[in-house]
């Protein structure tokens, strides 16, 4: 007679009680979480005192996430769980590759006009133009299609981490025009670090990590019958691409920040939007 296993049956038990959950995609989430749970603990045989500091830890991540930080979003990204969501999500194609929002996204950005600068106050920033098209697969133009637009101040900074800073500073909403072009100013992004004050930051540290991001202009394109896409465009001079804290880099999406005669930079791109 062979001996049962208590922790196997534990898990048994746990998923039998939950295949009556009426909703079918919260079952099949529901089941898969607890297999991989209980999974995990078996694996790695989790103590008792390593799982009251795991509970700990996720405490503490909840007491530092407020209506300006988001912490538990901040360990999500540096666990590469976002970016592995946007990567399911979003099927490599021709569309433009999706990455991380991050937890610095601040809904209702102001609106802008073609050519004006996000930079309202970033006096120690280089001025940079962006400037391209938003189109289909077949190069057809998407007129009036929206460019959500955010990034850090030359400090390495946001503005709502940044009390210096004017609220909307780095930020704005433009529309391409009928031709599906678009062009904005900027300051050339910094590398930066994630915030590493909290929990997350010291997580980073015992796993023997830096909390450095690659630099990088936030973008969440979106016209009319097409899947928005959020996404970044990263400065192809950053010593971070390789190693950035979130997993957000993309090949697809590093692109050369030109430098101009008057000592600005040029950045040009496409964004490529799929059919809804």
């Amino acid at each position: 007679m062979t001996r049962s296993d208590p922790a196997a049956s534990l898990t048994r038990e746990v998923l039998e009680r939950m295949a009556g959950t009426p909703d079918p995609r919260l079952r099949e989430v529901l089941d898969a979480a607890v297999r991989h749970l209980h999974g995990f603990a078996r694996e790695v045989g989790l103590t008792p005192a390593e799982w009251a500091a795991g509970i700990r830890f996720l405490t503490a991540v909840g007491h530092m996430s407020d209506d300006q930080r988001q912490e538990f979003i901040l360990l999500s990204d540096t666990l590469g769980l976002s970016s592995l969501i946007e990567t399911i999500a979003h099927p490599a194609d021709a569309a433009t590759e999706a990455t991380v929002l991050g937890p610095f996204y601040v809904p209702g950005a102001p609106w802008r006009a073609a050519g004006d600068s996000i930079a309202v106050a970033d006096p120690g920033g280089v001025p940079t133009l962006v400037r391209g098209r938003v189109r289909t697969f077949g190069g057809s133009a998407l007129s009036g299609a929206v460019l959500d637009v955010w990034q850090c101040a030359s400090n390495g900074m946001y503005d709502v981490q940044d009390p210096a800073q004017p609220r909307g500073n780095m930020r704005g909403r433009f529309r391409a025009d009928d031709g599906g072009q678009f062009v904005f100013r900027t300051s050339r992004p910094v590398s930066y670090t994630v915030p590493d004050d909290g929990p997350v930051g010291v997580l980073l540290r015992a796993s023997g990590r830096h909390p450095w991001r690659a630099a990088h202009i936030h973008v969440i394109v979106s016209a009319d019958g097409h899947d928005p896409v959020t996404t970044h465009l990263f400065d192809a001079e950053d010593s971070n691409l390789d190693s950035d804290a979130v997993f957000g880099v993309r090949a697809s999406l590093v692109k050369e920040f030109v430098p101009q005669p008057d000592g600005s930079t040029l950045v040009e791109h496409d964004f490529v939007l799929r059919a809804a």
